[in-house]
């Protein structure tokens, strides 16, 4: 069974990676992955009523992802029919493509590191649509916010899903975390950044605004920005305070922006609506669904004991902690991070490791910027390919060799000072 199981991920990653070459949209490959890994799981089992428990359990942490991500979209959509960015854009007064990637990246590094990597990305992605036409020029931006938006989200509980799983399991504590992440996560991003500005040249024009903003009165650009970023930024605060999941905090401003949008548009004639109706139209459903394919086929190799065989084998192989916890930053880069980080929580106890123990950080640290790596590593790098269709292997041979300097030289930097 496990052979059948490891051969079809096997297959359906190289398809993903493949999706230029083959033509077969991502999201149909990680929708059959998913499903035939789990189909070949429960027909393997007597017990198919746990197997089916086992998926509703899945199911239910994968849809808060993908509610959060709807929703997160929604609003970003939304801010962009309204024009909102131009909040931003109007204040952005450089023409030199490297101030300006210098610029992004650090805007990217500490916005990512309040809200989260993911919706940090969203956003920034959308915002370097709106200033360069050249599409070249845009992929190597985005793939510089890739890696800045998990560098940033990895030095606090709130900017990465994994840092938020060991400061909930008490792994690690807040202004622990803060204190001994900051530097080697900066440094993760600066030393990429040094490189691909090298890379970066000459000047850009801001690209032409849509005819539709002359319906758009600038009040209303200004309250829908204001709200739907305030509608972001709510959501970590809305999770510390209740300690409900994100999407609820995403799914209530969301609500609230939506109320807001119907408010300002009761007055007008049809043609001139702008409302959360047409942001959901124009959302990417198939980038969604590229995480729900992806994430059940990651969940599969969770519940078969494959991912803990696997840090198991590679605890008893390597030993040294360090090494352990470099190379679990790597394979977050081909299997998401989440359940590599949930088995490591089980293997390890804080008997053994105690809160704040050098391994937690480590982890934190590499489990947040390995998945930099490669495009399909990180929820963030997921969101970007899906939004500006970016090729796997035009990531693997721009950014990725770039990231990997980026990511051992943040560890380099907290080995050496801790």
């Amino acid at each position: 069974m496990n052979t059948i199981i490891l051969i079809a991920f096997s297959i359906g990653y190289a398809l993903i990676a493949l999706e230029s070459k083959v033509k077969i949209n991502k999201a149909a490959i990680a929708l059959l992955t998913g499903g035939v890994i789990w189909t070949t799981y429960v027909l393997f089992q007597s017990d198919s009523e746990a197997i089916v428990h086992q998926l509703v359990e899945h199911i239910g942490s994968i849809s808060q992802i993908l509610f959060f991500l709807i929703g997160a979209m929604t609003i970003v959509e939304l801010i962009d029919s309204y024009s909102g960015f131009d909040v931003i854009t109007k204040q952005i007064t450089t023409k030199n493509k490297r101030t300006l990637l210098i610029i992004l990246s650090f805007i990217t590094f500490f916005l990512s590191a309040v809200l989260d990597n993911l919706t940090t990305t969203i956003v920034m992605v959308t915002l370097i649509r709106k200033l360069l036409h050249e599409k070249h020029e845009r992929l190597m931006f985005i793939g510089m916010i890739v890696i800045a938006a998990n560098a940033g989200g990895a030095w606090t509980p709130i900017g990465d899903v994994t840092t938020t799983m060991l400061w909930i399991g008490g792994q690690i504590t807040t202004v622990n975390i803060m204190h001994k992440l900051f530097l080697p996560s900066l440094i993760s991003m600066l030393i990429p950044l040094f490189l691909i500005s090298q890379m970066v040249k000459g000047s850009f024009q801001q690209m032409d605004q849509p005819s539709h903003e002359s319906h758009i009165l600038n009040h209303e650009k200004n309250i829908v920005f204001f709200i739907g970023i305030a509608a972001l930024i709510f959501v970590p605060i809305f999770k510390s305070i209740t300690h409900l999941p994100p999407f609820m905090g995403i799914l209530i401003g969301l609500s609230i922006l939506w109320i807001v949008t119907e408010l300002l548009n009761k007055d007008k004639a049809y043609e001139h609506k702008i409302t959360v109706t047409n942001a959901l139209r124009k959302i990417d459903i198939p980038s969604v669904l590229f995480f729900l394919g992806i994430l059940m086929a990651v969940a599969a190799l969770e519940s078969t004991g494959l991912l803990a065989n696997l840090a198991t084998a590679l605890s008893k192989s390597v030993g040294n902690l360090t090494t352990i916890a470099m190379s679990l930053g790597i394979l977050s880069s081909i299997i998401d991070n989440v359940p590599l980080v949930a088995a490591s929580m089980g293997m390890y106890d804080l008997h053994t490791f105690p809160t704040n123990h050098y391994f937690w950080e480590l982890i934190a640290y590499c489990a947040g910027t390995g998945g930099s790596i490669l495009i399909i590593g990180s929820a963030a790098g997921v969101a970007a390919m899906g939004i500006e269709k970016i090729d796997f292997f035009w990531y693997l041979k721009k950014i990725s060799w770039v990231a990997l300097i980026g990511y051992f030289a943040g560890a380099l930097t907290y080995i050496l000072l801790f």
